[in-house]
């Protein structure tokens, strides 16, 4: 089952919120509709900014606990290396393919292939 890592923000350089969900659409809709109360509801972060694909949700998971602990600088890097102006990805999600790929000499490179 593929996983998904991704980050919500409310504006360019807004707040930023990180998850993962192995259904894409699905769970960026719940967080557009405010469908659970939590971070994204309570600051209003709707817009889908960044996210990357993962073989499965356990190395997804991996993944949004590493970037947790990354600094806010870092995780702007990545967003605006992907969305530089940082618009709603939503509805090019189809358009979008952001495949992880971890560097060759990680442990986890196996895994990738």
């Amino acid at each position: 089952m593929t996983g998904y890592v991704y980050m919500m923000s409310d504006k360019p350089l807004g707040v930023i919120y990180i998850g993962v969900t192995s259904d894409m659409r699905t769970r960026i809709w719940e967080h557009k509709a405010s469908i659970r109360p939590g971070f994204t509801s309570k600051y209003q972060a709707g817009n889908l900014v960044w996210f990357e694909r993962h073989p499965n949700i356990v190395l997804a998971i991996q993944r949004e606990k590493s970037l947790k602990r990354y600094r806010r600088e870092w995780k702007i890097q990545l967003i605006e290396g992907l969305n530089p102006t940082w618009l709603d990805l939503y509805e090019r999600l189809d358009e979008i393919d952001n495949e992880y790929r971890p560097h060759p000499n990680t442990r986890m490179w196996g895994d990738y292939h």
